[in-house]
């Protein structure tokens, strides 16, 4: 979703894309971004010192949304790009309305790659209670097709267990088919991994869940409409770019960094650190 402010000059071409996400989740969409659009430069803020925005009231969300989107527009950013499902399902409003640049959520690219992939009309989505609660996956996948049925998932100690490491442990597995398990009975054939983080288990939900059900990743799809926006925009990086990567975070990071950058295989470099300007005005 954008909200088509930019123009498109060559100096802005060159100009980063901003990612931001409560924490360290949303580094699945910058490689996504990576991988897709090699060229661009990427500036990446995680709120590390708020997260999680998951058990956050929906107004304070929208808060902390809005003063990161401005820090993203204080580094140049061309558009920003909001790597967090609970900020997309409760701030993308405000932040279309108030960011003078093109700005792209996770829902509404998972929720078009759901229906795309859906053969039997009956999706699942899992994600934060946040997320979950807020009903913007049904909408979503709802107003591309009225006829689909949606049954959703909130799965609060997914990202725990991702931050600790534990991606292919005993443990995590059985977490996980206690969440999916009756997602699977109630006949989906189609699972949305509501939350960037979980992207970071998708071998291990795909060998639990075997072939008959499509995983649909946020953070590629995601990945995919900011590449068309880009175009739609004329905003694309001249080609003989070297695209760069700038991590800053709010908070020192702890251990999830490293396991991140392995799981991801991103050189990530030195980490900035950024204090939160609280009220800032976009």
């Amino acid at each position: 979703m954008s909200n088509g402010k930019a123009q498109g000059g060559s100096a802005e071409k060159s100009q980063p894309i901003g990612v931001f996400d409560s924490g360290i989740g949303g580094l699945t969409v910058v490689s996504a971004l990576r991988t897709l659009l090699p060229n661009e430069s990427i500036y990446y803020l995680g709120d590390t010192a708020r997260l999680p925005y998951g058990g956050k009231s929906a107004s304070t969300v929208q808060r902390y949304s809005l003063e990161i989107a401005a820090m993203l527009l204080e580094e140049n950013a061309k558009t920003v790009v909001v790597a967090c499902n609970t900020a997309s399902a409760v701030a993308l409003s405000q932040l279309i309305e108030s960011v003078p640049v093109p700005v792209t959520g996770v829902i509404l690219p998972g929720a078009r790659a759901a229906i795309a992939a859906t053969r039997s009309g009956q999706v699942g989505v899992i994600g934060t209670r946040a997320t979950i609660n807020s009903g913007a996956y049904e909408r979503a996948l709802r107003s591309l097709d009225s006829e689909i049925r949606v049954t959703a998932r909130a799965c609060p100690l997914l990202v725990p267990l991702i931050e600790e490491g534990w991606l292919e442990r005993p443990i995590t597995d059985q977490i996980i088919m206690q969440y999916v398990g009756p997602l699977v009975d109630e006949g989906i054939d189609t699972l949305v991994l509501g939350c960037t983080h979980y992207p970071l288990l998708r071998k291990a939900i795909a060998r639990l869940l075997g072939d008959t059900i499509t995983l649909v990743d946020s953070a590629q799809n995601c990945a995919s409409a900011v590449r068309d926006l880009l175009i739609r925009e004329n905003l694309r990086a001249p080609e003989a770019n070297t695209g760069s990567l700038q991590v800053a975070l709010t908070d020192p990071p702890d251990s999830f960094l490293r396991v991140a950058r392995e799981a991801l295989q991103l050189d990530v470099g030195e980490v900035q650190l950024r204090q939160v300007t609280p009220h800032t005005h976009l």
